[in-house]
């Protein structure tokens, strides 16, 4: 109970919900050897602390490589964009885990091995393992086939793989202690009987009053000014609302190297250029490697399923024949017809993989189970098997590789062409119902059985030649000159804004802003991701111009706008925050010196001018109305039981403009609001629903991070 009351005593207002780690990226140390969680290093490897303890280079950008890799395994692309997203990411990961992992042992929070195990292969497993190890038409997940691969790649994969599925235990052990942990601050939250009676009792009141207002914008604010001692000194009172993390903005202007219409010329002439050969070429495939082209579908197509736009121009021509060039996105494009077949639309089969290779979960990454002569003469020996009169689907269970079609018998219902790998595909496309045999893929060797074919109708073999259209060197050495003309000419701040304002706006370029940017940020908003333009950014000092830099398909020419430390905000950047609260403050004590000593409403609505006393009636504790808004200290005093049948001696400064109010009635209605139990109940939700959100106030990791000394040195390394 001790540790529960302090739980509560410590975390009195923090309701949390699940944290959402994701399953495939962040890795942490083993797990089950127990090693340390720190990441190690200190010192000149260190990039980073928290509450003291380092992270360290080496440990951590092993994680970000293996984040990075999992991301492309997920279909994302390789950029510099997807390098710092795997660096944030983990980043992110690995402070959050320091922070919580302290909370961990404070607590006594643990997963055991057979906690872990329930957690992958029981009802609850992990999305990613449910993508891989489930059946395509049913989503049964299949738990034995994940555990049989887990289990054969931590005995016969490589070191690479073991420690891949290693971490991913850890990851899942600490995801499974976050939610233990957040559950039980969850738990704690309470709101007790008499605070819902109270507040039902507060509900209930309503008030009737009758007011004189002025709002502040009666008073031109160009009248009324706020200096920098006055913003220093309201920045002083409140410092805990301007913190500023370190931060640099630019101002900047690009010059296009992006591709111009002579490139998409030269583009279309490259490719006409390649036609003949394209045309007489005996190995279509390898031709189109050698152009760099690697997607290339060797098999047949239904029309039906072919959505490129000029597809009925390509079916018209006759086979061996060539269609294009023709523009398809930012890419010319030739279309050889390679041939044409009638075939059904869609086919049902069954198969039997044996399989030379296996795919990694972690990595996407194949790697070898066996050799072809092994695998062909096991598949040789089923279809002997079967031939005999062996049960198929027995077989198919005890020795099929393919985890999509082994818990219903190797089958494959209404496979539209195209879906299958070439061989595959054109093995059961091509050959009528009852036809059986051996066919090889990458994945192995398959035994198939053609069941049955619906629909019929033209298919097409068709292999594509594309070219992108890229900027010419010409068209980049232009860019790049006028990018470098420029800066030369604007050798500071003052120069930049005058040389843009006569070579560039009339253009009509426009000067681009960028603020708010950190020392380990990559992506600048408005131009793109460019770790080394952040670099420079950091190396130069406030009001210096940059040399050009290439991000994308623009040369960049920036100034350094602005200069922030870490610490506490300057009266200039908190100047759009600040002054219109010290605006209305001084407009609030001229009005009130306008009305002088409260009397009556008559007398304060002549003061300021012969204003009109409004009624404002139904007034509820809670809410507003529309001649009122929202003024807490106007409800307040409304509701002020020595207020009743008076007016308010002083002037309410409000959020609006100023209020001198008389309190006409105040009465009560019936509590309607139900169930006192049922209100502590959805209340209770309605707060664990609101904590969710991992970037509310009140979140775990939000507080931890909030009163944590975090040093980030991630740009001495990236």
């Amino acid at each position: 109970m001790s540790i529960i009351q302090d739980i509560r005593e410590k975390y009195a207002k923090v309701t949390v919900v699940l944290i959402a780690l994701a399953l495939v990226g962040f890795i942490l140390t083993d797990y089950f050897s127990g090693k340390g969680r720190s990441g190690g290093g200190g010192g000149s490897n260190s990039i980073g602390r928290v509450n003291g303890k380092s992270i360290g280079y080496d440990a951590f950008n092993i994680k970000v490589e293996q984040t990075e890799a999992n991301l492309k395994a997920q279909g994302y692309p390789q950029s510099a964009g997807l390098t710092q997203q795997a660096i944030e990411q983990t980043w992110k990961k690995e402070v959050d885990l320091l922070l919580l992992s302290s909370e961990f042992d404070k607590l006594g929070i643990r997963v055991g091995k057979k906690e872990l195990g329930d957690m992958l292969y029981g009802a609850n497993a992990p999305q990613d393992l449910r993508n891989q190890f489930s059946d395509e038409k049913t989503g049964q997940y299949n738990a034995a086939l994940a555990k049989q691969n887990i289990d054969q790649m931590l005995k016969k994969g490589t070191q690479e793989q073991k420690d891949n599925i290693n971490n991913y235990l850890n990851q899942l052990a600490d995801q499974r202690m976050t939610e233990k942990f957040t559950s039980l601050l969850a738990n704690s939250v309470n709101y007790p009987r008499w605070f819902i009676e109270k507040q039902n009792a507060d509900n209930s009141q309503l008030a009737k009053i009758a007011l004189v207002k002025e709002i502040y914008s009666s008073i031109a604010d160009s009248t009324v000014k706020v200096d920098d001692k006055e913003i220093a000194d309201y920045i002083s009172k409140h410092k805990k609302d301007f913190k500023q993390e370190e931060s640099r903005s630019i101002s900047y202007v690009t010059f296009s190297a992006a591709p111009n219409a002579a490139d998409s010329v030269a583009t279309v002439n490259n490719l006409l250029a390649l036609k003949a050969e394209f045309d007489s070429s005996k190995n279509v495939e390898q031709f189109l490697a050698g152009e760099g082209v690697n997607n290339y579908y060797n098999g047949f197509i239904s029309g039906k399923t072919i959505q490129i736009a000029m597809k009925d121009s390509i079916f018209r021509i006759p086979v061996g024949g060539i269609y294009g060039p023709y523009l398809d996105g930012g890419s010319y494009v030739l279309a050889k017809l390679e041939g044409v077949r009638q075939m059904p639309d869609t086919v049902k089969v069954r198969h039997i993989l044996v399989g030379t290779s296996q795919i990694d979960p972690q990595t996407g990454q194949s790697f070898p189970t066996r050799d072809t002569a092994t695998a062909y003469k096991l598949v040789d020996s089923l279809r002997n098997e079967i031939a005999k009169g062996s049960n198929f689907d027995t077989l198919v269970a005890k020795f099929s590789d393919d985890g999509g079609s082994k818990d219903k018998g190797g089958l494959y219902e209404d496979v539209p062409s195209g879906k299958m790998v070439p061989p595959f595909n054109d093995f059961i496309f091509l050959n009528p119902v009852g036809t059986k045999g051996i066919v090889k893929t990458d994945f192995g060797y398959h035994y198939i059985e053609i069941l049955s074919q619906k629909g019929n109708g033209p298919a097409y073999k068709i292999a594509y030649l594309s070219k992108e259209i890229v900027a010419s060197q010409e068209t980049d050495n232009s860019a790049s000159d006028r990018a470098f003309t420029f800066a030369g000419d604007s050798p500071d701040a003052k120069a930049f804004d005058a040389n843009f304002e006569k070579t560039l706006k009339p253009t009509g370029a426009i000067k681009g802003i960028a603020t708010d940017i950190k020392p380990a940020d990559a992506d600048i908003r408005g131009l793109g991701n460019s770790r080394t333009f952040v670099r420079s950014i950091y190396d130069a000092e406030g009001g210096e111009v940059l040399k050009p830099e290439r991000i994308g398909e623009n040369y960049v020419v920036a100034l350094v706008t602005e200069v922030y430390k870490e610490g506490t905000q300057t009266p200039n950047k908190a100047r759009a925050s600040v002054e219109p609260i010290l605006r209305n403050k001084k407009k609030a004590v001229l009005l009130t010196q306008k009305i002088g000593k409260v009397t009556t409403l008559e007398a304060a609505a002549a003061a300021l001018g012969g204003k009109q006393i409004e009624t404002v009636d139904s007034l509820r504790m809670n809410g507003s109305s529309p001649a009122l808004g929202y003024e807490p200290r106007v409800i307040g005093a409304a509701f002020n039981p020595a207020n009743k049948g008076k007016v308010v001696p002083a002037v309410l400064e409000g959020i609006n403009g100023v209020y001198v109010i008389r309190v006409e009635n105040t009465s009560a209605t019936a509590i309607t609001e139900g169930n006192v139990a049922d209100q502590r109940k959805m209340k209770y939700e309605q707060m664990k629903q609101y904590v969710s959100n991992p970037n509310a106030p009140l979140h775990p990791v939000m507080i931890l991070r909030n009163a944590a000394t975090i040093k980030d040195n991630r740009s001495n390394r990236y």
